[in-house]
């Protein structure tokens, strides 16, 4: 087993922590959970930072539960929002709970005794509160001075703050004390962005069971990682088209597989450590490779794979990295032509519908207007790509505009169309 926090630190995760933690850790196997709102019916990999301290977590011998906010997904966190997020029907969070926790089971050990994962919903112990009964049993815990003072708060003092995200961190610090009195946890951790929360839970765990604010021997702890940003300082976690998601139907396996196998070099040393189960050595000695010869991608290689096998599984990995290779090959008419319906699947094929094939007279319509400018702009783009000869149908380069689409398609159904050396786009013809 791992040390849990000595892991943390060399793999660049720790950002803060209650003291005494360390020493919590080593007297006995811990419990600790991470919040999760069910938002979305899927989690992105803006969550998966989270859900690897809980995964090494759990390594370490420790207890990770994940609670699931059916109650306070009902109002939303203020923490790093500029304004308030919409309300979310009841069936719509329970429905985005199930899928989340489906997507945790790939991640966390839920049969591996006394340390399985649990997965637990607060909208198990709020749906019983009245109102004035959990002001009585939160609210007189903390002033309005304490929970004024709170980062995610005094961020939108400006802007303005509704009484109901006003009251979440009050509502997340009574998580943290529920799970205390009921599943012995000792510790919550999340993004960086959390302490103000964690902490406010740490506070009325303290009050409410009469604890010394300088005793020695703490109730319960916080711990929180850094928010995972980019080399140049901007979020780390979003494509072209939004959000990355860990659901195949909202961000597909290839595009799932080609967002990390197009990290920046002066990203991926820090993902790599972040979002896969590398031990140090191997991450160093990949490391030495990847400097000797950058142009191979070892690094980007290595945490494509690994994540897009526990998130989708190795058989879809296997097929995703076999597409990545047909679509940039020059081989690439050959290896379609001979291509399984499974390893089709994993393709990003583009289908021009009739009506718009209909309006196309040309090669310049069809990849401008044809494909809803999916791979040229404007008319006018697509003919100034085809004469500076970056346009490729089948592997074979056409430099003019006007040449009619007489092509032979691959299987009687695809093109392939090049813009470039970087991009290749599958398009279908039903």
């Amino acid at each position: 087993m791992t040390n849990f926090i000595e892991e943390l630190r060399w793999r660049g995760m720790l950002h803060d922590m209650i003291p005494g933690l360390e020493d919590q850790l080593a007297k006995e196997m811990t419990v600790a959970y991470i919040g999760f709102d069910p938002t979305a019916p899927s989690l992105h990999i803006g969550n998966l930072a989270a859900i690897m301290l809980l995964k090494h977590f759990q390594l370490s011998g420790h207890k990770p539960i994940a609670l699931v906010g059916g109650a306070t997904g009902m109002i939303g966190d203020p923490s790093g929002k500029s304004a308030e997020r919409d309300f979310l029907s009841e069936d719509t969070l329970r429905e985005n709970q199930v899928g989340i926790q489906a997507q945790l089971e790939k991640f966390l050990e839920f049969h591996s005794g006394a340390n399985s994962a649990e997965v637990v919903n607060n909208y198990d112990w709020f749906k019983e509160f009245s109102f004035l009964g959990f002001l009585r049993e939160a609210g007189k815990f903390l002033t309005v001075n304490y929970m004024m003072s709170k980062d995610s708060v005094k961020k939108r003092l400006e802007t303005g703050i509704s009484f109901t995200e006003f009251s979440y961190q009050l509502l997340q610090g009574y998580d943290f004390y529920h799970l205390y009195k009921h599943k012995n946890v000792r510790l919550q951790m999340g993004g960086s962005d959390q302490w103000g929360n964690i902490t406010t839970g740490t506070e009325i765990i303290r009050r409410k069971e009469g604890h010394d604010e300088d005793a020695t021997e703490r109730a319960a702890f916080a711990l929180t990682t850094p928010l995972v940003t980019k080399a140049d300082g901007t979020k780390f976690g979003k494509s072209e088209s939004g959000n990355v998601w860990l659901d195949a139907t909202k961000t597909s396996p290839f595009a799932f597989y080609q967002f990390w196998l197009n990290a920046a070099d002066a990203d991926v040393p820090r993902l790599i450590r972040v979002f896969t189960l590398y031990t140090k050595d191997q991450i160093e000695e990949m490391e030495r490779a990847h400097a000797e010869a950058p142009h191979l991608r070892i690094l980007q290689k290595a945490v494509a794979e690994e994540v897009t096998t526990r998130v989708h599984g190795a058989n879809i990995c296997a097929l995703v990295i076999e597409a990545s290779s047909l679509l940039f090959s020059k081989d690439a008419v050959e290896l379609l032509s001979n291509a399984s319906d499974a390893l089709i699947a994993q393709l990003p094929v583009y289908e021009v519908s009739a009506s718009l094939l209909a309006e196309c007279q040309n090669l310049t319509d069809l990849i401008s207007v044809g494909t809803e400018n999916l791979i040229c702009s404007s008319k006018g783009e697509a003919r100034k790509a085809i004469q500076g000869n970056a346009i490729s149908v089948n592997k074979v380069k056409i430099t003019d505009p006007t040449s009619p689409l007489h092509f032979d398609k691959i299987k009687g159904s695809f093109l392939l169309i090049g813009n470039g050396k970087q991009k290749n786009y599958i398009l279908s013809f039903k």
